[in-house]
């Protein structure tokens, strides 16, 4: 999904107060909808929807204004309609929010928090993160999605195109296009290509699809955090319901541990999001921690000051150092050689 910046872009949108819907041919850049949001430029596109920079012009600030695609099917824009809803339900520091929606049918659009900055794959695209660096960032996308779980959501969709790095590090989880009350079936018409790599096996059977979908496809961005590339790669997942991915010899034996706990293949055998978030914090472990302890455990300021600084790190950005940590520590396992 390309990043660059375009001033136009074609197709039928919603303007005016009346949200009627005009055949513009060519958006030109400053164009309003609902007479309130100015379209600023393309940040991103795919088959099914366009992500444009935009100005709320009463509020002034700046957003992100998401349009379906012009010329696609039915299912977009239930998935279009879908996401709406599903974000105007949560509230978390690691989901893009939804802040407006607007216009009718076809020519519906939703403003959303501006995260302009690069995605988990741009960055992976580029190396591997260190071991600091995944565990901190499997803290904030575990607690993102124990949040969205705990509204009776699943994302089902968790891929490195959908977490969103701002420019001051932070992800945020977002493309909630596919999630829906956990404990349902996913329609066929929604298994996309492009995310069968991520795909759990209970999707990949068409069988009842929950929260442990999610925990699964953490576990693989997780897993292609420390290595560098894709658990699984080919056209489908059929060839590979009967395998675990391959762990890293040399990952440290409680990370793996949980790794081998998120991508079990039977649902049941999976911690919660909620349990992996404390793991990961070295608060308790949802598979028996290994014999014996590492001997380069140690600890660490408090989470949120660390994670952010170690995220930023992984996008090339240098921490603040005048920012003090909150008082609460927390213990994680840092690196060796730290």
């Amino acid at each position: 999904m390309s990043l660059s910046l375009s001033t136009k872009t074609t197709g039928k949108v919603a303007v005016g107060p009346e949200w009627s819907a005009v055949d513009t041919g060519e958006l030109e850049a400053g164009q309003l909808l609902a007479g309130r949001y100015r379209l600023d430029g393309l940040i991103r596109t795919g088959g099914t929807a366009q992500v444009h920079r935009g100005w709320d012009t009463l509020l002034r600030r700046a957003v992100a204004v998401k349009l379906v695609a012009p010329g696609a099917g039915r299912a977009a824009y239930r998935r279009f309609d879908n996401e709406m809803h599903v974000l105007a339900g949560l509230s978390h520091p690691n989901v893009v929010s939804v802040y407006d929606v607007g216009g009718r049918d076809r020519d519906s659009f939703v403003v959303l928090q501006l995260v302009d900055g690069p995605t988990l794959r741009d960055h992976l695209d580029r190396g591997p993160f260190s071991e600091a660096q995944t565990r901190l960032l499997g803290v904030l996308l575990s607690d993102a999605l124990a949040h969205v779980h705990e509204h009776g959501v699943a994302h089902r969709d968790l891929t490195p195109t959908g977490v969103l790095f701002d420019h001051a590090g932070k992800p945020h989880l977002a493309d909630f296009g596919l999630a829906g009350p956990g404990g349902s079936r996913t329609r066929r018409t929604d298994r996309r290509v492009g995310t069968t790599a991520y795909l759990a096996p209970e999707q990949v059977r068409g069988d009842v699809v929950g929260e442990p979908a999610d925990v699964y496809a953490l576990g693989l961005v997780l897993l292609e955090c420390l290595t560098g590339r894709p658990a699984f790669t080919g056209r489908t997942a059929l060839s590979r319901l009967g395998r675990a991915p391959e762990i890293p010899l040399s990952a440290p034996s409680d990370l793996a541990h949980l790794l081998t706990a998120m991508t079990a293949r039977r649902p049941k055998d999976r911690p919660s999001a909620a349990a992996c978030g404390m793991a990961l914090r070295g608060f308790a472990a949802p598979v028996p921690p290994p014999a014996a302890p590492s001997r380069h455990r140690v600890l660490v300021g408090a989470a949120t000051a660390v994670t952010l600084a170690a995220i930023a790190l992984a996008v090339g950005q240098t921490p603040d150092p005048t920012v003090a940590a909150p008082a609460a520590p927390t213990a994680i396992e840092a690196p060796r050689g730290l």
